[in-house]
């Protein structure tokens, strides 16, 4: 027959236990790990003269070895005749003061108060099994009751959700303290390479008078510093944490996958604060690497995380394939966080890493870390706020990977994405960025500090590669026609940020005026405030909803607009587009769109969509009001840009046309008066050399 139950109720059923022993004999059977792995946190919690009552003992040797190590007062009790028998006839020589009993756990009939500790390995776990876990409920209150004041209920559990849910919420409610330790196996034990879940010890105190509000607890190991909880949501939502990184662990101790990107974030102990975010790339099937280069672990400088060769799945597989290791450990850091230095990281990552090394690989192997530059990159957050709309968001300078400083609008509810991006220049003597040599965190802070006051938006400099193609493609207003470049250009754009791009229009081309319709107003004094925006008579902003605006302007008539751009994100991250809305490309807005563009018009769309049925349906809603489509890719991003004709064109006359109109355009932004240093740094020809149909 088989050892293991049918069904779940079957846990609870005394025939199935009796069956379950005589088919067991002299062997034991350990739930969940034997004395040797459980010792160190039952002396914590349990005194050699305490009164212990042992539920559902089992023939597990877990009490013949704690007698034998000086506790005589152990009690143990199981609803198994057969087991009970067995176990009382094993002991009645070498341990005469050890004590078998058939009893049920939830009605034992000893008295109140009668025991200091009640040890159960496995019994909750059992009883919870029983559908709506009553006979779970009536142990627990057993518990309660046999219990003096200062005992403790020490349970030895796997903690599914059901079950530590169960408990902790009873003894919650009693006004017990409550604490769970995470048992987690050392690497390459026996148990460790067999089993993924890890087993968690339950203790539960009981107070002279129930607290109102009980301390909630987690600790890793026997003795890891507890870490606090206010609600009991939160220590199950721990406890699933420390469930998820163990399978993770084993699954990747036991075999490999370069397309699985598994990711993992590690927090502080003290404050559960996310410290570290490792992403595990490993390399493809027969990949030829040397033997020496089993596992790397990769340290991405700060400021860098949102770059496409660590922050996607196709980056980090050339990042990898680069590094020409079996695996690579990809670790970005957080914001709000300390870093001193890369020996530092190191050192408080080695105890960690070993958990993810590839399956094979020696305890004892030596795992280097690696980064770009020989340090931690350099961030300085310089604003913190909130947005109704958005939440909360910060404005913070980083060194590019070209050594210059920059400034970043980031959403935290995404903060893998940047919103917006600028470069920053000296307002004053020479400035560059902290060094990537050694410095003291003082001098560092300092450093900082000093920095944000010194510092420019350099508003010649577009970051965002898809906000140079949508400047570049306003030269194609101008194929077919001899205007000049400095007819005057109207511009409708949906989507401020942190007006980069319109304040280059405004500022690179003569003629063009240009109304900015944004739909919160946080990000108009974010944009003034930290990123140079200047409106004025040619830079006009609207606050409010730009499908409402659209729609409102073509419904009064009389505006025309030489190119409506839109660049918004879009806020439900279900969706495979996050950018625009969808409600942007529907095909009766799109038609208002066309009604407001003048002959020679042009609707500018940046276009993020990562599923290519959905972009298939984009592309021919917007073909369908406009006659001429064309697509603008992004190297290494997943952006577009569609740009898209009022009138029918030829997209061959285009094409042929193209460099005529780039030379135009890149004419009149190398004629702007600005200073040399804020000239407009992009190569319109290059930006649109792989022009194609959509």
């Amino acid at each position: 027959m088989s050892l293991l139950p049918r069904s779940a109720e079957e846990f609870s059923s005394v025939e199935y236990w009796d069956k379950f022993f005589k088919s067991r004999g002299d062997k034991a059977f350990e739930w969940y790990g034997d004395y040797n792995k459980l010792c160190g946190i039952l002396y914590k919690y349990i005194k050699v003269q305490d009164k212990v009552l042992v539920l559902g003992c089992g023939n597990s040797e877990l009490s013949e070895q704690l007698y034998d190590v000086g506790y005589k007062h152990l009690t143990n009790i199981d609803i198994s005749e057969t087991v009970v028998t067995h176990m009382n006839q094993r002991n009645a020589a070498r341990r005469p003061g050890l004590s078998f009993h058939r009893v049920d756990a939830t009605q034992t009939l000893y008295e109140d108060a009668s025991f200091q500790v009640s040890l159960d390995k496995g019994t909750l776990d059992a009883m919870a099994a029983e559908e709506g876990g009553a006979l779970a409920r009536r142990m627990l209150q057993e518990v309660s009751r046999v219990l003096s004041v200062g005992g403790r209920y020490i349970c030895v559990t796997l903690a599914q959700e059901n079950v530590v849910s169960l408990a902790v919420e009873h003894f919650v409610h009693m006004g017990w303290a409550v604490r769970l330790h995470c048992m987690q196996e050392e690497r390459g034990t026996a148990e460790e390479d067999s089993f993924a879940l890890p087993v968690f010890v339950l203790v539960c105190t009981k107070f002279p008078q129930p607290m109102a509000t009980p301390p909630l607890e987690m600790c890793v190991g026997d003795s890891g510093a507890p870490v606090r909880h206010t609600q009991v949501c939160e220590l199950l939502s721990a406890v699933r944490e420390h469930q998820a990184y163990a399978v993770l662990r084993k699954r990747l101790r036991t075999s490999s996958n370069p397309d699985s990107n598994l990711s993992l974030t590690l927090c502080q102990a003290n404050s559960g604060l996310p410290r570290y975010t490792l992403t595990v790339q490993d390399s493809p099937a027969g990949a030829k690497t040397p033997r020496s280069n089993q596992f790397a672990i990769f340290i991405v400088p700060r400021g860098s995380e949102t770059a496409w060769l660590y922050s996607s799945s196709e980056g980090r597989r050339q990042l990898a394939a680069n590094a020409n290791f079996r695996r690579l450990v990809i670790v970005a850091m957080h914001r709000n966080q300390e870093y001193t230095d890369m020996q530092a990281v190191q050192a408080e990552l080695s105890p960690v890493v070993m958990d993810l090394a590839p399956p094979g690989m020696p305890a004892n192997h030596q795992v280097p870390f690696l980064t770009v530059g020989g340090d931690l990159g350099w961030r300085e957050e310089v604003f913190r706020g909130r947005s109704q709309l958005s939440g909360e968001y910060c404005v913070e300078n980083v060194r590019g990977e070209d050594g210059e400083p920059y400034r970043r609008l980031v959403f935290l509810s995404n903060s893998a994405l940047v919103q917006s991006e600028s470069r920053l220049l000296s307002s004053g003597p020479a400035y560059c960025p902290p060094s990537r040599h050694k410095k003291s965190k003082k001098r560092a802070k300092a450093s900082a500090a000093a920095s944000s006051s010194s510092l420019l938006v350099d508003s010649g400099f577009l970051c965002c590669a898809h906000h140079q193609v949508m400047v570049a493609a306003l030269a194609l207003l101008q194929e077919g026609t001899q205007h000049d470049t400095d007819v005057p250009v109207s511009v409708l754009l949906v989507g401020l940020g942190g007006g980069g791009l319109p304040q280059f229009l405004r500022d690179f081309l003569p003629g063009v005026s240009v109304e900015v319709v944004e739909l919160d107003p946080v990000m108009l004094e974010v944009a003034t405030q930290w990123f140079g925006f200047r409106p004025d008579g040619r830079l006009t902003v609207t606050v409010g909803d730009g499908l409402e605006h659209i729609c409102a302007l073509e419904r009064e008539g009389g505006r025309l607009f030489d190119a409506i751009m839109l660049d918004v994100d879009n806020k439900d991250c279900s969706l495979g587009m996050s950018c625009p809305p969808a409600a942007f490309v529907e095909t009766p807005f799109l038609q208002k769109i066309h009604n407001l563009l003048t002959p020679r018009g042009l609707f500018i769309l940046n276009l993020v969509c990562r599923d290519p049925t959905l972009r298939k349906s984009v592309l021919e809603g917007v073909s369908s009001v406009f006659p001429t489509v064309l697509s603008q890719k992004i190297e290494q991003e997943v952006n577009e840009v569609l740009l898209c004709f009022h009138d029918q064109k030829d997209p061959a006359c285009i094409l042929t046309s193209l460099d005529k109109c780039a030379r135009r355009l890149q004419g009149a932004l190398s004629s702007s008066t600005t200073p040399a240093c804020c000239r407009a740094q992009i190569d319109i020809s290059e930006l649109l050399k792989d022009l194609a149909v959509a």
